[in-house]
């Protein structure tokens, strides 16, 4: 699979994350499990589960082409030259 195809593959992913924060399904249950309400631990899960896309998201590196990075690049002037006097106390 491409980068570019990869990439896209998150697209849809975040939208469903996103449409399923909310416990719409569990609207109107008012079942309790471990003295707390089913909803609570959706929350739980769904954060979980979202840690562990964006973790995937970012060593995938399309946060990095996402936000115009290059690998490798100086994050300071982006041409990897490392040139750039930061000052500072490095010899």
């Amino acid at each position: 699979m491409t980068r570019l195809r990869s990439d896209l593959v998150w697209i849809p992913t975040f939208a469903i994350l996103v449409a399923f924060a909310v416990p719409w399904p569990l609207w109107g249950v008012d079942r309790v499990v471990a003295g707390l309400p089913v909803w609570i631990w959706w929350h739980v899960g769904w954060l979980g589960l979202c840690t562990v896309l964006f973790a995937l998201f970012v060593r995938s590196g399309a946060w990095d082409r996402g936000m115009g990075q290059r690998p490798g690049a100086d994050p300071v002037d982006g041409t990897g030259s490392g040139a750039v006097d930061r000052g500072g106390d490095r010899p």
